[in-house]
């Protein structure tokens, strides 16, 4: 539980108001500055900001509130709320918008198609599913097998491409070491998974012509006919017709 109240500068705003607290015994119980208290008191701090009651908001009792009153140098104690907040999750499966829901299957189905070395918690963590949807698309026994469609999960905002490259990094870096740890050879180059880094550098290796294949060379121009003059043309006729 924190030892400061909610919505500080609200509060401050009403104990400046309504008590003869001291401004550092406000100070101290809101956890803002001083200065900013005498601000508040001032009016040149919070303008328009409307104070809150922390004895209606069960934060501060009146006999608390007394108590500070006639001693000055009193530390206002935070009152313990009737209800305990339930504290933030921190962990646990991914949130996705209800909009983007839908497409999760077929990220699932991209991401075992493309990427079969990642494991199924890597996969939950990426796009916030579960173990048994990912094993029903697996084994193709889920119920809309028929319409699921392998797309990109990065190209659906479903994760972001810098956490799938990580991802896929993690289990190459887990392959090599089973591979290791059980004494197998490495793969061959053809078959060994790439990072991305790898794939990139090999692109930049490459020429344009590599990578998207030889251009087609040019059509070679047809050579051009002589185009005879009317005196040959004439000629030749004349010779014919004395035949």
């Amino acid at each position: 539980m924190s030892d400061r109240p909610l919505m500080p500068r609200a509060t401050a705003v009403w104990l400046v108001d309504n008590t003869a607290l001291t401004f550092k015994q406000i100070a101290e119980f809101t956890g803002l500055h001083e200065l900013e208290i005498q601000g508040i008191a001032d009016g040149e701090v919070a303008q328009g900001v409307r104070g809150i009651d922390p004895i209606a908001s069960g934060q501060l009792t009146r006999e608390e509130i007394e108590k500070g009153e006639k001693d000055p140098n009193y530390r206002l104690k935070l009152s313990k709320p009737a209800v305990e907040l339930p504290k933030t999750r921190r962990k646990g499966p991914k949130y996705t918008p209800v909009s983007k829901r839908q497409d999760k299957p077929n990220a699932i189905a991209w991401l075992l198609k493309h990427h079969p070395e990642l494991s199924d918690s890597q996969i939950i963590k990426l796009i916030g599913t579960t173990r048994n949807t990912i094993e029903a698309i697996r084994n193709r026994t889920h119920w809309n097998i028929a319409e699921i469609t392998p797309k990109d999960p990065v190209t659906l905002g479903l994760c972001k491409q810098v956490e799938l490259d990580e991802a896929v990094r993690k289990a190459a870096e887990r392959a090599a070491k089973e591979r290791k740890r059980l004494g197998l050879p490495e793969p061959a180059e053809q078959e060994r998974l790439k990072t991305p880094d790898e794939m990139m550098r090999e692109l930049d290796e490459k020429s344009v012509d590599e990578v998207f294949g030889e251009a087609p060379a040019a059509p070679q121009e047809a050579e051009e006919e002589p185009v005879p003059d009317a005196d040959s043309v004439f000629a030749g006729l004349q010779k014919k017709s004395d035949e």
